[in-house]
């Protein structure tokens, strides 16, 4: 029981803060270090296996209260992620490109995001929710010569996110937008497809692509559950017509996990 009111005083905490930082982000690299430092120890906490005993007991109750205090965790902590990103773009457009423990977490996860459906120089990637410091565009045109696009409905995000890669990928094939998946024509064109975790309307986004989208497409979805979404939104059903799962790649030391699918 003692553990139990521990944990769930430590949820009220992160929450506590993640709404301080949040209200005080003004466009500079005020509060950065804060941010950083609760991010990552929030990291820490989610894929930390002791917690998981204390969340199966928590999941059981079936408190009102919990499940509140479990959906603003979820969409402040995506907001505080949005803010950390631009401050790490902010400070490598000043000459500081300084790593965080959650960047290096997020960053071991992309290498390998696909399973055995690599990704090639002749792959079209469309990652969905790019983000001001958009890792994953860099790090797949980098290391596979792809084409990637990222999307994003932020305008801070985008217009940062296009300083960063004219300062890290000035001659990568990679395009970023300020626009809504169902008004790219790239859709049409794409072989592989992301899904940040931290995007809530994934799987209602994902529906509306079966018809947009060629019959070979591999689509990743970042998702977490049970523990893991505190910080992600979970995994849904989809509809079998459209869509099958082929790999579910569990990371117990990662902050999400990644679902594989293809077309039906």
């Amino acid at each position: 029981m003692v553990a139990l009111k521990t944990f769930q005083k430590d949820l009220r905490e992160f929450l506590d803060k993640f709404d301080a930082l949040a209200t005080s982000y003004d466009h500079t690299i005020n509060h950065c270090s804060e941010l950083e430092s609760l991010i990552d120890d929030y990291s820490k906490f989610i894929t930390n296996e002791r917690n998981k005993e204390i969340w199966g007991q928590l999941e059981l109750a079936k408190s009102s209260e919990f499940q509140q205090l479990l959906l603003d965790l979820r969409k402040k902590s995506a907001l505080c992620v949005s803010i950390m990103e631009k401050y790490r773009a902010l400070k490598l457009l000043n000459g500081n490109d300084g790593m965080t423990d959650y960047f290096k977490n997020i960053e071991s996860c992309i290498i390998n995001e696909f399973g055995h459906f690599r990704v090639c120089s002749e792959s079209k990637v469309l990652l969905i929710g790019s983000g001001a410091f958009p890792m994953t565009p860099l790090l797949i045109a980098k290391q596979t010569g792809a084409e990637v696009v990222g999307i994003d409905i932020d305008d801070e995000a985008i217009t940062l996110g296009l300083n960063v890669i004219e300062r890290l990928g000035r001659d990568l094939k990679i395009r970023l937008e300020n626009t809504l998946v169902e008004d790219l024509d790239f859709t049409k064109e794409a072989t592989h497809i992301i899904f940040s975790s931290t995007v809530e309307r994934k799987f209602e986004i994902l529906d509306q692509l079966h018809a947009r989208t060629n019959e070979d497409l591999v689509e990743a979805m970042r998702y977490g559950n049970q523990l893991k979404s505190l910080f992600n939104y979970s995994l849904k059903e989809v509809d079998q017509r459209k869509w099958k799962m082929v790999e579910n790649i569990s990371r117990p030391r990662h902050v999400f996990d990644i679902a594989l699918y293809t077309k039906a």
